[in-house]
């Protein structure tokens, strides 16, 4: 140990120092080789709202209604709601791109040249440009747009037409949103923000830059701070970008040298972040190994209306505004079969993301363990 990494580290917050990183004392180990072996358990997120059941006709039951997995947020909006908004500002900017009379025309051309979705980053970043699931995007919740373009007299002209109101002490846009409640279809408001991070270049200290809104510089910020929320995002791109398929294998390669950069730079606390994605990483690839075979097992009891009626069937279609809306035009015996087969989808697509995540891990830690080599440490996870 020896501050090679950080015992404690923060898990929501700058300085709270609730994330525990400690090795199995009684797994610790010097081959005949001289090499100590730090051995990690896994570890999944705090989540005081819910627990994993041991029995799999519970996890499939929880799954079934859309609750199978929470994941860490940094906010209380959810992400349908903020990417509905930062979607009418984009548009003003492509309108705007389309009026050569527009004062702001050629301002709005050249922000552009990247595609509209290069203009933000961060979670909104992820959430638009579909580098997660589905699950993921209608989970996430947050309370910001955070854009990236250096034509600030241009965003701040699409803000104030989306009616966002500029707080003239902190320079943010604010917006009051409303939305019903997903599973109370309770009715809420909160206050949205967004900003533009090129006020905020150095706004996680340390002399570490953001430096645009690529997949690689939103990592290396996420890495760096290393909260909680940050590493789910983390690990949510990794489970369905693997860089051999998908449509972002190749920003998903290029985001690998984030890695490359935080290892190379035996950071305590960045090595801590590494070793925490990699525990977190292998014990949600078991939790989703498990649901893949739950929902496997159990699947076909779809068919069975004395297990579901109707109403439970109309009741399962809270979780898909799809499915709510196949279901007043088809009636629920159509709509077993719709739900049936995202059910046979999952099935298969559960396990690859698994492989996804632990070969993820496999690779962060033999990364690390490269970079620790001349100290003769050797990180492992408990399997």
């Amino acid at each position: 140990m020896n501050g090679i990494w950080d015992i404690k580290a923060d898990a929501i917050k700058k300085g709270d120092k609730l994330r525990d990183v400690s090795h199995l004392l009684d797994k610790t180990l010097k081959d005949e080789k001289g090499y100590t072996h730090y051995i990690f358990n896994k570890a999944n997120f705090h989540n005081p709202w819910y627990d994993i059941p041991e029995n799999d006709f519970e996890l499939f039951e929880n799954f079934i209604e859309g609750g199978s997995r929470a994941y860490p947020s940094d906010g209380s909006i959810p992400c349908d709601i903020v990417a509905r908004e930062a979607r009418k500002v984009l548009k003003k900017i492509e309108l705007c791109s389309q009026d050569p009379n527009h004062h702001y025309c050629e301002d709005a051309r050249e922000v552009l040249k990247n595609g509209k979705f290069s203009l933000v980053r961060g979670t909104l970043k992820l959430y638009l440009g579909k580098y997660t699931t589905r699950d993921w995007r209608r989970k996430r919740f947050t309370d910001d747009i955070d854009f990236w373009m250096f034509q600030t007299n241009l965003l701040d002209s699409s803000l104030k037409e989306c009616s966002f109101v500029k707080d003239k002490e902190t320079g943010e846009w604010e917006k009051t949103v409303e939305w019903n409640k997903f599973e109370t279809k309770e009715n809420r408001r909160e206050t949205l923000f967004a900003a533009n991070n090129l006020n905020q270049l150095l706004d996680f200290g340390a002399g570490s830059y953001l430096t645009g809104s690529s997949l690689k510089e939103i990592f290396d910020k996420k890495i760096k701070r290393g909260h909680d929320v940050d590493l789910s995002d983390i690990i949510n791109v990794a489970m369905v970008n693997n860089g051999v398929d998908g449509i972002h294998k190749d920003e998903w390669l290029d985001a690998w040298n984030s890695f490359e950069q935080a290892a190379n730079t035996r950071s305590t606390s960045t090595t801590s972040n590494l070793i925490s994605i990699c525990r977190y990483s292998f014990a949600i690839a078991d939790h989703l190994e498990k649901v893949g075979e739950a929902i496997r097992k159990y699947k076909d009891q779809i068919f069975d209306k004395s297990k579901y009626p109707e109403e439970k069937i109309k009741s399962l279609c809270s979780v898909s505004t799809h499915w709510q809306k196949f279901y007043d035009a088809n009636g629920a015996d159509e709509t077993r079969k719709v739900i049936h087969g995202f059910y046979d989808e999952q099935a298969e697509e559960k396990p690859l993301h698994a492989q996804n995540l632990k070969t993820f891990a496999q690779n962060i830690l033999k990364l690390l363990n490269s970079k620790y080599d001349y100290l003769k440490v050797t990180f492992e996870i408990e399997l």
